[in-house]
């Protein structure tokens, strides 16, 4: 798999210390006011708004994150395995529900991580947090962005993924390769995000999520 930037596309810097700079346009991940702009799947598709108007929202967290290596800078992804009740199949970030145990979304990105594959907090460098993402199943979404270095050690909980990947973060930042799809749900035609990537097919809340770190990270 080639991590290099997509040919034809102006070149982007995404090094450690790059990444580090970008980090100031996120959330920070303890103290001070967040807004409260909730992006999801009600803007991409505003049909879809009644599922979430006066809904109260699952507080969830997922992790972003930023594997650093001399060929270029990834995205850990999973695949979720095919016997689960929601998603089964699906490309999704290591995350889920926040416990009322965990200290925060941060600590709930890092728990899901370590538990779906394996991935030990120690080697995550915290970056920042995006605006959250609501899902049309009622999720609250925080997406957590975090470094790691070239070839973090991953056990997959076999119970819950299929398998885990890298996608080049080049790849996924270039607005090209953000497809508007629609598909039939619940009787009407609703649109989406998706980023096919070789034979992985990215769509839904992941790529959402994507398109939310380019428009609030990368774009300029």
């Amino acid at each position: 798999m080639s991590h290099s930037q997509p040919a034809g596309l102006p070149a982007v810097d995404f090094s450690a210390d790059a990444l580090r700079r970008r980090a100031a346009r996120m959330h920070p991940l303890s103290g001070g006011t967040i807004p409260q702009r909730l992006h999801g799947d009600h803007v991409t598709e505003p049909s879809l708004a009644p599922l979430v108007e006066g809904r109260v929202l699952r507080p969830a967290a997922v992790l972003i994150a930023l594997v650093l290596d001399p060929a270029g800078t990834s995205v850990l992804l999973t695949r979720r395995t095919d016997h689960l009740r929601s998603h089964a199949g699906q490309i999704a970030f290591p995350g889920g529900k926040i416990d009322p145990e965990d200290d925060g979304p941060l600590d709930a990105a890092l728990r899901e991580a370590e538990e779906e594959i394996g991935l030990d907090r120690r080697l995550v460098e915290p970056l920042g947090r995006l605006d959250s993402y609501v899902s049309n199943t009622g999720f609250e979404i925080v997406p957590v962005v975090g470094l790691v270095e070239a070839a973090p050690p991953l056990t997959p909980n076999p119970d819950e993924v299929a398998d885990v990947f890298a996608v080049p973060l080049g790849f996924l930042m270039a607005p090209e390769n953000h497809l508007l799809e629609s598909r039939e749900f619940r009787g009407a035609m609703r649109r989406y995000y998706a980023m096919p990537y070789e034979q992985r097919r990215i769509w839904g809340v992941t790529a959402g999520i994507l398109r939310l770190l380019y428009e609030q990270v990368f774009a300029e």
